[in-house]
C-alpha cells in the first residue's frame, strides 16, 4: 500500500479524525504528491527534504494562496513527516527547518446579543413544518454553540429532555454533553408533532429533516442560516461557525469560565478557546473609552 495511503489509513481507524478533516489532509498531500511529480522528485513523498518544502512553499504563496492557507497545508504535511519518522520511513521532519510565512492573528466574528434577541424574538418563520423546524436549528446552535457536522448527525436519541440536554460525537468521535436552554423543549415537542403530522410514522434516525423528510445536508443546514442571519446582521461571513462564535464570546462577556467554555465546545485545548477573550477584551476596551473622563 502507497505510504500516502497507509497515513489515511492510520488517521481514520487509529486517530478517528472526522471525514471533512481527512479530506483535507488527503488533498493538501495529494497536492504536494503532485507538485513534487512536477519538478522531476519522483523518489516518494516521504522521501522529501527541507528545500522542496520550502518551494513548495514559495510556490503556493506565487499562486496567491493566503498565508493561512499555506499554514494549514504545511501542518497536514508535518503531521504526515512525523508519521513517517515514527515508521521509520524517514530520518527527520523537514518541515521542522522551515520558516513559515508570517501569520496575522484573526480574531472570531460574531452577531451581537441584541440581534440574537431579533432573531428569536421578531423574525418571522413560516408555518408548519418548515418554519417550526427552522427556529429549532437556530436554537440548537445558539443554544449549545455546537458545530455544523454536530448539528446535521444529531439524532433524536442523543437529546435528554427531562434534563435538557443533548449527547454529541464531536472531533475524533469524542462524546460530550452539552445543556441547553430548558425554552428548546416546547419547541422540539411541537417540532415533532409536526413531524409526525407530516410525515406519519416513517421516522429517520437524524432529528433535523428537509422539507420532503429526508436527512439534511450540510449546504441546506449552511443556506438556512445565512438566510436568517441577514435579517438580523451585516457581519460579511453567515454561516453556523459565526453563530458558534456568538455563542461563546456572549457566554464569556456575561462571565462564564473559560475551561466551562473550552468543554461546551469541545476544543481540545485552552489555546483554541482563549481567541474569545480577545474579543471579550476588546467590548471592555469600547466600554471603558466610552465611559472614562480621560480615556
Amino acid at each position: 500500500m502507497p505510504v500516502l495511503n497507509r497515513y489515511i489509513h492510520y488517521l481514520k481507524y487509529e486517530k478517528r479524525l472526522s471525514a471533512n478533516t481527512l479530506l483535507a489532509y488527503s488533498k493538501d498531500l495529494d497536492q504536494f504528491r503532485i507538485f513534487l511529480d512536477e519538478t522531476g522528485f519522483h523518489a516518494g513523498i516521504h522521501m522529501a527534504d527541507n528545500s522542496l518544502v520550502r518551494y513548495w512553499i514559495v510556490h503556493l504563496l506565487e499562486n496567491d494562496i493566503s498565508s493561512r492557507t499555506v499554514h494549514r497545508k504545511i501542518s497536514a504535511l508535518r503531521r504526515f513527516f512525523k508519521y513517517c519518522e515514527q515508521a521509520g520511513l524517514c530520518s527527520e521532519n523537514p518541515v521542522d527547518a522551515v520558516m513559515m510565512p508570517k501569520l496575522s492573528r484573526r480574531l472570531p466574528v460574531f452577531v451581537d446579543e441584541d440581534a440574537m434577541r431579533i432573531l428569536f424574538e421578531e423574525t418571522s418563520y413560516p408555518d408548519g413544518f418548515p418554519g417550526c423546524r427552522d427556529r429549532l436549528v437556530l436554537e440548537l446552535f445558539y443554544g449549545t454553540g455546537i458545530r455544523l457536522s454536530e448539528l446535521v448527525n444529531l439524532r433524536d436519541c442523543d437529546i435528554d429532555e427531562s434534563g435538557s440536554f443533548i449527547r454529541v460525537l464531536g472531533k475524533g468521535l469524542k462524546e460530550r454533553i452539552i445543556p441547553y436552554p430548558p425554552g428548546i423543549n416546547g419547541l422540539l415537542s411541537e417540532y415533532k408533532a409536526l413531524w409526525e403530522a407530516e410525515f406519519g410514522s416513517d421516522k429517520i434516525e437524524r432529528l433535523i429533516v428537509t422539507d420532503s423528510g429526508k436527512e439534511v445536508y450540510p449546504k441546506f443546514v449552511y443556506r438556512l442560516v445565512k438566510h436568517y442571519l441577514s435579517f438580523v446582521t451585516t457581519v460579511s461571513k453567515k454561516s453556523p461557525h459565526i453563530i458558534r462564535h456568538s455563542f461563546a464570546t456572549h457566554l464569556l462577556n456575561r462571565g462564564a469560565d473559560l475551561n466551562a467554555i473550552k468543554e461546551l465546545l469541545g476544543h481540545t485545548n485552552l489555546s483554541a478557546t482563549q481567541v474569545y477573550t480577545h474579543t471579550s477584551f476588546n467590548k471592555l476596551k469600547r466600554v471603558f473609552q466610552q465611559a472614562h473622563p480621560r480615556a
